[in-house]
């Protein structure tokens, strides 16, 4: 299986918009940075036959060893998302950098009597998506960060054996880093939003 995670590189003003205020914008990156370098991690602990970052951007020091890093396409997300998964010559599941709450073992799947694996997300969308045999349309079209995204692609599966995985929480607001961080207390980003939460007082 692939592992695909598709990131932006964690600069100022270009991640985590929402969670300014209460945060700077070098302060949401920072936390940005945790939360991918936390998923990069869990990435690295997990069976794969390749694991591949889907870069926006260019790789820093978060970046461990063992993960090919490959630029994003143009275009929208969905686009963005069609094309990491037209990379793949096999099952692949494809993550975010919003949930650095999950576990190898959440990212252990087996395709061996199903076609798909879709995670749903609490804000409507998804945060997994898994493929035995990608499809890249089964993504072009999707309308992203919406109240339904999730709905539209879950649709775009029905005619597939589908398994589903835990709903999580995406980190997009203050309060979504506080619930994550405690979902995930030794974490990089939880560390780190405890530092920022303490100089905040």
């Amino acid at each position: 299986m692939t592992l695909l995670v598709i990131a932006k590189e964690p600069r100022p003003g270009r991640v985590k918009t929402r969670l300014t205020p209460p945060f700077t914008p070098e302060e949401a990156a920072w936390l940005a940075e945790a939360a991918l370098a936390d998923t990069l991690d869990v990435v690295v602990r997990t069976p794969a036959r390749r694991r591949v970052l889907v870069l926006d951007g260019a790789p820093g020091p978060w970046l461990p060893t063992g993960i090919e890093v490959v630029p994003q396409c143009a275009g929208g997300l969905d686009e963005r998302l069609a094309a990491a998964f037209a990379r793949c010559d096999g099952p692949a599941l494809l993550i975010g950098m919003d949930t650095p709450q999950v576990t190898p073992e959440l990212l252990t799947v087996d395709f061996a009597d199903c076609d798909a694996y879709f995670g749903p997300a609490e804000d409507g969308g998804f945060w997994a998506l898994g493929l035995a045999a990608p499809d890249p349309g089964l993504l072009r079209g999707v309308p992203m960060s919406a109240p339904d995204t999730g709905a539209v692609q879950r649709r775009r599966l029905a005619h597939l054996r589908v398994r589903e995985l835990p709903r999580l929480r995406d980190v997009d607001t203050a309060y979504d880093a506080e619930a994550v961080a405690g979902a995930a207390p030794g974490g990089r980003f939880a560390a780190r939003l405890a530092r920022l939460t303490a100089t905040h007082r």
